[in-house]
């Protein structure tokens, strides 16, 4: 079954750090893009963090996580990762991370409606 499964959310206080993960089954990253996503409530489903596999690895930040978040992954473990440091208020939210396969992680965007496959959301709330 190809399935995402995210987990590591939980609450933090401002200035603290969370790491989700999210475990794929059912296929490998090669030619693969994975993509970290959040909504919170009211708010359209945001890019936060996206890495593709291609002859250049391509990495995208949303501006307002630049310099604390990290997007990494364990390729022999199927598994992508979001380090979360310096959290902010800003940043609660439920993360969703999603996969396509193919080139879908650009510079400076990346769009939800490029991804198919896409993990259940883990809630991450910050607190002042």
């Amino acid at each position: 079954e190809v399935q995402l499964v995210e987990s590591g959310g939980g609450e933090v206080q401002a200035g603290g750090s969370l790491r989700l993960s999210c475990a794929a089954s059912g296929f490998t990253f090669d030619g693969y893009a994975l993509g970290w996503f959040r909504q919170s409530p009211g708010k359209e489903r945001e890019g936060v963090a996206c890495i593709t596999y291609s002859d250049d690895v391509i990495k995208y930040y949303l501006d307002s996580v630049k310099g604390r978040f990290t997007i990494s992954s364990d390729n022999a473990a199927n598994t992508v990762y979001l380090q979360m440091n310096n959290m902010e208020p800003e940043d609660t939210a439920v993360y969703y991370c999603a996969a396509e396969g193919g080139n879908y992680c650009y510079i400076d965007y990346v769009t939800q409606a490029d991804f198919a496959l896409w993990g259940q959301g883990t809630q991450v709330t910050v607190s002042s």
